[in-house]
């Protein structure tokens, strides 16, 4: 049957990332450029995957937020002939702020089901150290004028600082608790060895300090209490509820990732770690960005003709601490409940924005390795602007799982 007469079946091979850096003058990365670091997680995943002729990648899709100097000039391609990759590869760049990655990846997988592809590399970088969050953009006057959206509307703090208006019972209490145990279970799964084997080490260069090398991410702040945090200020709002310790600090660092149709990871002897099952993205009021995951998660659960009680491991983005909870409330799950975000989550770990939606999926793909009877898992994050994304995967280890080959497809 000719690939373009059905929708094939796209897979998450495998991921990797850099160790995140804090995005400040004296952070791990104050002195590499951004695109070198897309480059290192290209090259890994090639050299983790040697029976993968590189001529075999369809496309390369790289997703940063602020798309300038060395963010820019369409990054998929860029970073892909730095890499190493045959020119006859073809790139391109994306921009869903926080949800860059999440969208190459969906971007990428839904051409692979048309046949438009049979392997592509997608990722996201961002260099916050280099580019702050909205540098140099110009928004148009006409979103205050016309009053299209609320006057804080692009200060993410604040939008956080409405969650919690919106939302009473999320209060700062329970959002001092969720903060501190994003870092506890950070540290554990990193005492256990389950962060490092997703990292790539980064070779440093510091005109002041000569060469160095980046091994561990820099962001966590192992042994945080309820205590410590309780004293932090409210940055965005006096006597406001969000504090440093319950926001994911500015980042820098990078994360990629291999998909692939299903038949042709098999025959070309790939992993298949998850199969993508549906995607959803949602707009909602710009000032309460962070319920976006709400709306785009029923949205992908409806399409995949499933509901929240079928996900049992769930992997959301923690831009701040009050819109996971707002997240969890709506779908009646608790703060503490050990299907939400095992391995800790940005809070701890950092978020480089257009990167983050790989790091979800690579650890999200080595939870279920971890728990073979959990069939389905979700990826989740919000977006500046108010949208939200979601992507619903299905576990191959479970006993459940029909691989393509065996439900009649082309192999």
């Amino acid at each position: 049957m000719p690939a373009t007469d059905r929708v094939r079946r796209a897979v998450f091979v495998d991921g990797v990332r850099t160790p995140f850096g804090r995005a400040r003058k004296d952070g791990l990365y104050a002195h590499t450029r951004a695109d070198d670091l897309a480059v290192k997680t290209v090259r890994e995943l090639l050299r983790r995957h040697p029976a993968l002729d590189p001529a075999r990648v369809d496309e390369v899709a790289i997703a940063a937020t602020t798309q300038q100097g060395d963010q820019g000039l369409t990054l998929g391609r860029t970073v892909g002939v730095l890499a190493g990759l045959p020119r006859s590869v073809p790139g391109y760049a994306i921009d869903r702020m926080c949800a860059g990655a999440m969208t190459a990846v969906t971007s990428v997988a839904a051409t692979i089901g048309v046949g438009g592809a049979d392997v592509a590399i997608a990722g996201g970088v961002e260099h916050m150290g280099h580019h702050p969050m909205g540098f140099e953009a110009d928004p148009n006057p006409r979103f205050l004028s016309e009053k299209l959206v609320a006057a804080d509307a692009l200060n993410m703090g604040v939008t956080a600082e409405n969650l919690h208006d919106r939302f009473p019972h999320l209060t700062r209490d329970r959002a001092d608790a969720y903060g501190v145990a994003s870092q506890r279970k950070y540290a554990d799964a990193l005492a256990a060895g389950r962060i490092d084997p997703d990292l790539v080490p980064v070779a440093l260069r510091d005109p002041e300090r000569g060469w160095g090398l980046a091994t561990a991410d820099e962001p966590p702040r192992p042994g945080t209490t309820v205590e410590a945090i309780r004293t932090l200020p409210t940055p965005f709002r006096p006597g406001g509820r969000v504090t440093a310790g319950t926001s994911a600090p500015l980042t820098d660092g990078a994360a990629s990732c291999l998909v692939a149709a299903e038949e042709t990871a098999v025959a070309l002897g790939l992993p298949v770690r998850m199969r993508m099952v549906s995607f959803a993205y949602a707009g909602v009021e710009p000032e309460v960005m962070g319920i976006g995951p709400v709306p785009a998660t029923r949205r992908a659960l409806d399409r995949a003709g499933l509901t929240i009680d079928d996900i049992g491991l769930f992997e959301i983005n923690e831009a701040f601490a009050v819109q996971v909870l707002a997240f969890l409330d709506a779908f009646g799950i608790a703060d503490d409940d050990p299907r939400v975000n095992p391995y800790g989550g940005a809070i701890a770990i950092g978020h480089p924005l257009a990167s983050s939606g790989v790091r979800l999926m690579t650890q999200l793909a080595r939870q279920f390795e971890e728990h073979p009877a959990v069939r389905y898992g979700l990826t989740t994050m919000c977006v500046g602007l108010g949208q939200g994304g979601t992507v619903v995967w299905e576990n191959p280890h479970h006993a459940d799982y029909v691989p393509t080959a065996a439900n009649g497809a082309d192999k």
